[in-house]
């Protein structure tokens, strides 16, 4: 019997707004709504936007990817310009697949929150939207940590690693290094090998890594679980 009640209490409150929207013209009508549903009007909207930008999100990672680079300088200065004539020319050979640049991840160890800029690569790289960086010296150092570094002398193409070599630009350096419980790292237990290419001299490090402070190193490093090494390469000649 209550529940009848309550029914029909709601029913009479339906009837009500309904006469009284019918009885109003025009911009009364929106207020009307407005005034009794906004906040059922929000969640809805609020739902519909989630919704679609999920969906977005999901289509846009099922589409085909050429390169996924990461460019964190050692400056504020604005390299768009660079990386869109690349991505011009890139993709001027007609195949499919998009050209992802990330130019606005940082990673400085001087910043108090540099674990959060940690916890960011270390997801980027684990979730494969990373092939290429091209980073200062901090971002490097903790690549090598992660071991995600791909040892370029034994995958890039010949006359790439010789042109590389000849021209002293690739970078000797020890990855997988862990600290013990003692706060200690033993050397012996990283792997060697050529895991960066340094930018020095390059025109890209003369147009984008000048500081007042003394120029510090760029490298650029190919992650190692990249599906899209032959285009990582034409960034590294570019780069170079």
């Amino acid at each position: 019997m209550a529940k009848n009640k309550q029914n029909s209490v709601f029913i009479q409150e339906i009837h009500r707004n309904f006469n009284t929207f019918k009885s109003l013209h025009g911009k009364q009508r929106l207020q009307f709504i407005w005034d009794y549903y906004k906040w059922r009007i929000i969640v809805i909207i609020f739902s519909i936007v989630t919704v679609c930008t999920f969906a977005s999100m999901l289509y846009e990672g099922q589409k085909p990817c050429r390169l996924q680079a990461c460019i964190v300088l050692n400056t504020e200065d604005d390299c768009s310009r660079w990386f869109d004539k690349f991505t011009e020319e890139l993709t001027s050979d007609g195949k499919p697949g998009k050209v992802d640049i990330n130019l606005d991840q940082p990673f400085d160890y001087d910043n108090k929150y540099y674990y959060v800029q940690e916890l960011e690569v270390m997801t980027t790289v684990s979730s494969m939207r990373m092939d290429i960086a091209v980073c200062g010296k901090d971002m490097y150092s903790y690549l090598l940590a992660l071991n995600a570094c791909l040892p370029l002398d034994e995958t890039l193409s010949k006359d790439l690693v010789d042109s590389l070599s000849d021209n002293k630009k690739l970078v000797y350096d020890t990855a997988n290094l862990k600290i013990d419980k003692n706060g200690n790292v033993n050397p012996d237990d990283g792997i060697d090998g050529y895991y960066a290419v340094d930018l020095s001299g390059t025109e890209f490090d003369n147009l984008y890594n000048q500081t007042e402070e003394g120029e510090e190193p760029l490298y650029a490093v190919i992650i190692s679980n990249t599906e899209h090494l032959e285009d990582c390469e034409k960034l590294l000649r570019a780069l170079i």
